[in-house]
């Protein structure tokens, strides 16, 4: 049995697991059966507004462990493995500098690579293996709730999960209480029951490790905070910007000693804000150090607390193939969401979750028709600019009150809060992903986006809502030297237009700009040209793009997928570099070429 820390020096275990919104019984879930997070939850304080910073796992890690938003860094998109600078250190760096051992067990998933923050970082890696006396931050992270998991045969999901739990500990689909945007059907309320299932042995798993830091005697010495990594993994919630998507449950256990200074008494809740990025500022501020300069976070705890702010934020960026770029904004009672790709529908082809039984089911439904207006919402072929939801009043966020005149007020408040955010967090997801990294070569994108002569973001959020919201193209702005303006500038003749029907004018400026001398102008001009019937010479030109490497590769194959054009000179070259990218990405640590498989695959099924 280990010691005990000195008193200033707590223990601090962090419990995570996966793919989870409050479905637990202390949240007044009827559905839950959470035993044991439910007796940590009265033991501890349960935050009510908790939420994540991107609706997946790469970039809200990415913000938990440095406390810095993902898109600040350039490390938002799944699987990118950007360069951070070595001004950035992590929050375990931080720790293990003021002398404590600092273990993860096991996943990092970061979206950059960094073999130095942990003392130890496996599958085996414990408190138990730090020496003797010296305190310790420890992680463990539960996958067993992760959307993969409810995958699979009625036989295959008992093998491996349902067999652990008793008849009474296992969910009845029939009483499975299905969200209203969610299609209602025997297969649906299966998985949702799975999901639940799964809820159950993960709360006996959270007990486990609990029992071992009670083994070790350490209970009286450690703070113990439970959370998972972003909302639901169900579709709607997983990579979307609604609380499913966002919201979180959050526990935190603190010993006696501890509690009246920190303002946890067992029990209680608070209401209070929270954000992954004010993690890390926060566990710092509890062992008394003051959160670094480039940390933008709060810290809602301990020595150096500040107060509650009014808004947090979040964001939604490229997942596998799919590229996508939204923003919301969380109050107390509202949410705003900015959808910068109003043309691309919430639920995109993704061949990953495609494949599921839910999402088979899903699309099956989906083909018959009938859809109520909360479903509709859900599978509507193209989004709203702006999205304004009552989280009171409207929980599941299916009422859009962004065009209703009694909400003026509040739209416009979180619109400037928004932009604000962008600005002063130098928000690199408005760069195309290929863009972004080509502008950072020799430097890295952190460093990148805070060069105005670069990024000059306050021009480009003017022009992007000149046409998107204002319906005016600043067609000057399409010869602009600046690559980023020049982007967006041409992106808004396809906003402006809204037809089939190009104008000879812009079909000819588009022309101009298919050998641009950034990959990313020429694939968007070559998607808009495509998109307007003019793909004879565009077609070419993303298939130019599949040979070469990374997101550019990526950008122009999921183009193509979109594309409807399919001429024969072409779908000979394309059938061999998808066969040449699949076989690569057998490597599955390939991740551009295993996205491009993917695309160029599903755009190959096509009539």
């Amino acid at each position: 049995m280990f010691g005990q820390t000195t008193e200033n020096q707590p223990n601090i275990l962090w419990i995570t697991c996966e793919d989870l919104n409050a479905y637990l019984g202390s949240y007044g879930d009827s559905q839950a059966i959470t035993p044991n997070l439910d007796r940590l939850a009265s033991e501890g304080v349960k935050f009510t507004q908790a939420f994540a910073t991107a609706p997946v796992c790469s970039p809200a890690r990415s913000a938990l462990i440095t406390g810095i938003y993902a898109t600040s860094m350039g490390t938002q998109h799944l699987r990118s493995e950007v360069e951070i600078p070595d001004e950035v250190k992590t929050l375990p760096h931080y720790l293990r500098e003021a002398g404590y051992y600092c273990s993860n067990n096991s996943k990092e998933d970061y979206n950059f690579q960094d073999s130095s923050i942990w003392d130890e970082s496996s599958k085996k890696a414990h408190w138990r293996n730090r020496p003797e006396e010296k305190p310790f931050f420890s992680v463990f992270n539960i996958g067993t709730t992760h959307q993969s998991q409810i995958f699979g045969s009625d036989a295959e999901f008992h093998e491996k999960y349902g067999h652990q739990l008793s008849k009474e500990e296992r969910h009845d689909p029939d009483d499975m209480v299905i969200p209203p945007y969610f299609f209602d059907t025997p297969v649906t309320r299966k998985m949702w029951a799975r999901y639940y299932d799964l809820v159950t042995i993960m709360d006996r798993q959270v007990q486990e490790i609990l029992d071992q830091l009670q083994e070790d005697g350490l209970v009286e010495n450690t703070i113990v905070f439970f959370f998972s990594d972003h909302g639901t993994g169900m579709p709607r919630g997983k990579r979307a910007l609604y609380d499913s998507g966002l919201k979180i449950p959050f526990l935190v256990k603190a010993p006696s000693a501890y509690q009246e200074v920190l303002g946890l008494t067992p029990g209680t809740q608070n209401d209070r804000l929270v954000s992954f990025v004010d993690f890390a500022p926060t566990v710092l501020s509890i062992i008394g150090q003051k959160a670094p300069d480039q940390m933008q976070g709060e810290a809602f705890l301990g020595e150096h607390q500040q107060p509650a702010s009014k808004y947090v934020f979040a964001t939604s960026d490229r997942v596998d193939e799919a590229f996508e770029l939204s923003r919301s904004v969380r109050g107390q009672r509202f949410l705003y969401i900015r959808n910068y790709l109003p043309r691309l529908p919430l639920v995109q082809p993704n061949f990953y979750t495609d494949q599921s039984e839910v999402m088979v089911e899903l699309r099956r439904v989906l083909a018959e028709g009938n859809l109520t207006s909360a479903q509709q919402h859900m599978w509507a072929p193209t989004r709203p600019v702006e999205e304004l939801y009552n989280t009171e009043a409207d929980p599941y966020q299916i009422n859009n009150l962004a065009g209703n005149p009694e909400y003026t007020t509040t739209l416009t408040e979180m619109r400037v809060a928004q932009q604000q955010w962008a600005v002063e967090t130098h928000d690199s997801g408005l760069i195309p992903e290929p863009m972004m990294q080509r502008l950072a070569e020799g430097s890295t994108i952190y460093e990148m986006v805070q060069d105005s002569s670069i990024m000059p973001i306050e021009k480009v959020l003017k022009l992007i809502n000149s046409y998107q919201r204002e319906g005016n193209l600043e067609s000057a702005l399409i010869n602009s030297d600046n690559p980023i303006l020049r982007y967006w500038a041409i992106a808004g003749i396809g906003s402006v237009t809204g037809s089939v029907l190009i104008p000879p004018l812009f079909q000819q400026t588009l022309q101009n700009y298919l050998d641009d001398p950034f990959p990313s102008i020429q694939i968007q001009v070559a998607t808009l040209l495509c998109e307007f019937g003019e793909c004879d010479n565009a077609l070419p030109v993303l298939v130019n793009h599949l040979n070469n490497k990374g997101a550019r590769m990526l950008m122009a194959a999921r183009a193509i997928q979109y594309s409807e054009a399919r001429t024969e000179r072409v779908i000979p070259e394309v059938q061999e570099i998808q066969k040449r990218l699949c076989k690569i990405a057998e490597d599955r640590s390939r991740y551009y070429e295993l996205y491009a498989c993917w695309a160029l695959s599903e755009w190959m099924k096509q009539d």
